[in-house]
């Protein structure tokens, strides 16, 4: 056991547990944040992606010693900036939502991307969203998603 502390979501916390607990683990288990989802717990899928450090990460594979002095944000606290809305917009004009299991990660790879890229190019997108799998859409309108994005963000990112 040992104390790690991290902020999460723009809050500092800290848990004593096992260094090598997986993040997502902590996430769902500790703090009750749902929207990280665990699809195959081995990096595969991007259901789990979080930001660390503003970069998308797979939070089933990053032990928890990993987070210590960072900072995590989850789908839960980027739903309430502007650039989720406009992500959000995105996904749901270029029809790239069904069942929903997948946006989470989707929509936190693409806030990613665009962050250190506003402008990306279709390969781009398509690189950055490669650790995430959709089941039910294919991939085009999720990548015009994160492209419509970018355009109508414009300033935001």
């Amino acid at each position: 056991m040992a104390k790690i502390k991290f902020n999460l979501n723009h809050k500092d916390v800290e848990v004593e547990l096992d260094p090598s607990t997986r993040l997502i683990d902590v996430l769902r288990e500790h703090f009750g944040l749902k929207g990280v989802k665990e699809g195959c717990g081995e990096g595969s899928c991007g259901a789990c992606v979080v930001l660390l450090d503003g970069y998308s990460v797979n939070s089933c594979l990053l032990p928890l010693a990993n987070v210590e002095g960072h900072e995590v944000i989850t789908i839960e606290e980027f739903s309430k900036t502007k650039r989720f809305e406009v992500l959000k917009e995105a996904f749901a004009d270029e029809g790239a939502t069904q069942c929903g299991f997948c946006s989470p990660g989707m929509i936190i790879a693409g806030e990613s991307l665009l962050s250190h890229n506003p402008h990306p190019t279709e390969e781009e997108a398509r690189e950055a969203l490669s650790g995430n799998l959709c089941r039910c859409t294919g991939y085009q309108s999720i990548v015009h998603a994160v492209l419509e994005a970018s355009k109508k963000g414009e300033g935001l990112w």
